[in-house]
């Protein structure tokens, strides 16, 4: 009997030492194409793996980009009208069919796909489109580009002293993140309110308008 429980737990450890073994790194998302170049009007076949699962994805043809560097001018440079979306599979995978057609930026281009919802996820699989402009990669800036994620919004509420006059106080909040390639170190932020006219605008002696910032409580409207 004692052997028999000395066998079944040498058997448990075995198989505990078999089951614990290396963390493996996460799959990263990977695009590959049917083809390397296509006309306007053609298509091609573009497949991927390492994907969420379930994940909701757009494929794009995208100018001026390479894969090392992604898409540095986000999809304003790519040909949105033409785009697909596509769900991948309970294993990440997917497969669809992306109609050819030029972006409104040279090339060299690639077929940029990435996630719609949730976590942040893209990769790019370089491609021509054929007879499209090709022209040098613009030089990578020193730093990093910040561009504003979300709607701004006011918080606060007046208190009592706004019934006599007094202005409230609001908060400006918004959502900024870094989409460059570099740390961004010190940034500024230049906050102001738009005027019709200000009595401390005019203009210099070249003839170029020139104002200055206007401080005004937030209840109040511009001036005319």
């Amino acid at each position: 009997m004692k052997l028999r429980i000395l066998g079944a737990a040498v058997l448990a450890l075995l198989l505990a030492s078999v089951s614990v073994g290396p963390v493996q790194a996460a799959e990263q998302p990977v695009v590959k194409l049917s083809k390397s170049q296509a006309g306007t009007g053609g298509s091609v076949t573009v497949t991927g793996s390492g994907w969420r699962a379930k994940a909701l994805l757009m494929i794009l043809v995208c100018g001026q980009a390479v894969p090392s560097r992604g898409v540095p001018g986000g999809t304003n440079s790519c040909a949105n009208a033409d785009g697909r979306a596509v769900t991948t599979d309970a294993k990440g995978r997917f497969s669809r069919k992306l109609p050819v057609a030029e972006p409104p930026v040279p090339c060299p281009c690639v077929v940029h796909v990435a996630t719609v919802t949730g976590a942040k996820a893209e990769a790019d699989a370089i491609f021509q489109v054929a007879g499209h402009a090709v022209e040098p990669l613009p030089a990578e800036t020193a730093g990093g580009r910040l561009s504003v994620l979300t709607d701004t919004r006011l918080d606060g509420v007046g208190g009592l002293l706004t019934w006599f006059g007094a202005p409230p106080a609001r908060t400006l909040v918004f959502t900024v993140g870094n989409v460059g390639t570099a740390a961004v170190r010190n940034p500024v932020f230049h906050v102001g309110t738009p005027t019709a006219c200000s009595p401390r605008s005019g203009r210099n002696s070249s003839g170029a308008a020139r104002s200055s910032p206007v401080t005004r409580p937030a209840s109040s409207s511009p001036s005319s």
